[in-house]
């Protein structure tokens, strides 16, 4: 039998190339929340503590605001009509615009965390 001396043609397959990029070597944010990894974790953390700290100016600001008014009423015991329009109007301006403020607040951060995890 005569032995052939011509090399067989092999293909190699691959993944495709992408011509000028070069492949990433990180994972999106959103991969890593998903996998619950520490970076993952991270990220999370990031938004509970930015939540929290929205949630405990609000408190404060409410405190200051409700908290000293027991003193206000003692200090004026024969201003019935005081604490009432007090109580019964004064505080609902200042309660809706803190809530509004909350709200917008929370918003902003939970979109400021979508675009960080979309990567956009």
């Amino acid at each position: 039998m005569p032995q052939d001396h011509t090399e067989r043609r092999v293909v190699v397959t691959g993944p495709p190339r992408q011509a000028g990029r070069a492949p990433s070597a990180y994972y999106r944010p959103r991969t890593e929340i998903d996998e619950q990894t520490t970076l993952g974790h991270t990220y999370v953390r990031s938004l509970m503590r930015t939540q929290l700290r929205a949630a405990l100016t609000v408190f404060a600001v409410l405190g200051l605001l409700v908290g000293p008014l027991p003193l206000l009423f003692a200090a004026m015991p024969d201003a019935r009509r005081l604490e009432w329009a007090v109580l019964g109007f004064g505080l609902y301006a200042p309660l809706i615009l803190l809530a509004r403020w909350y709200v917008r607040r929370a918003e902003r951060n939970e979109r400021d965390f979508v675009r960080l995890v979309e990567d956009r």
